[in-house]
């Protein structure tokens, strides 16, 4: 049984492995004894998170802003210059934009899908080959991306292109699935709800009480919420599993 769970000796990267849902999973992965690369855009970060999570595993820090894909072909580049192949992919890094409808601007649209969307797609073009190098069909590569529950149901915000990209996350999700399982890669998303976030701040600070009460579980969600569904689709308990979206939000997506 610890074996079917067992993610120790794999290696990892997680974008926007800096903070929030990212930091949570990178934390979790090197505690299960994986090697850990985190990628943020302030390069200070990175290495001040990376020392940390160094305490009880192993942990690199890499600066990358994804916005630019001269960016991510050079992140992929690094990673794969310094081991070869790659078992975990988390295509965590984001970005959010709120503002009423009419004034919504144009540049939120770029911005957002560009993070959101196109990066997820090209960080995980670009690291095909490594991840292919450390697949096989009883242990596959593993593709993570982080969608969010607002790409599932209408959000409470005027949050209008990052919920469009959350949406698109999952269904790109679905694509790549069935596009590389045939190189035992599996690609699955998570779709958190509430955590305790950077970008989830402002909004529990507003309605973060209305939230735990509109929850079936009472509460939002702990960094183990979140490092167990990464832990469960590195593993080999997650093995069989491709193509799927997992809500990770006590059921405020599915069963209200």
């Amino acid at each position: 049984m610890k074996n079917l769970f067992s993610v120790e000796g794999k290696t990892a990267l997680v974008t926007g492995g800096g903070s929030g849902i990212g930091e949570m999973i990178a934390r979790g992965l090197v505690q299960a004894g994986v090697k850990v690369y985190i990628a943020s855009r302030k390069q200070e970060v990175c290495e001040q998170v990376a020392s940390e999570l160094s305490e009880c595993g192993e942990c690199i820090g890499l600066s990358a802003d994804l916005q630019d894909p001269a960016e991510v072909s050079r992140l992929a580049e690094e990673v794969v210059g310094r081991e070869g192949k790659l078992n975990i992919l988390v295509n965590n890094a984001g970005a959010n934009w709120a503002a009423p409808m009419a004034d919504f601007p144009s540049e939120a649209w770029d911005k957002v899908l560009g993070l959101n969307v196109r990066a997820v797609f090209e960080m995980t073009r670009a690291l095909v080959p490594a991840l292919e190098a450390a697949a096989s069909e009883e242990d596959p590569a593993r593709v993570i991306n982080i969608g969010s529950i607002d790409g599932l149901t209408p959000p409470l915000l005027d949050t209008f292109s990052y919920s469009a990209s959350k949406a698109a996350v999952h269904q790109l999700t679905r694509v790549l699935a069935k596009k590389l399982s045939e190189k035992n890669i599996t690609v699955n998303a998570v779709a958190p709800g509430p955590f305790q976030s950077r970008m989830m701040k402002a909004t529990l600070d507003r309605f973060g009480d209305s939230i735990k009460k509109s929850a079936p579980l009472g509460r939002i969600g702990r960094a183990d919420d979140m490092a167990g569904i990464a832990i469960y689709l590195s593993s080999r308990a997650g093995a069989y599993v491709t193509g799927a979206v997992i809500p990770v939000d006590g059921g405020i997506s599915t069963t209200t």
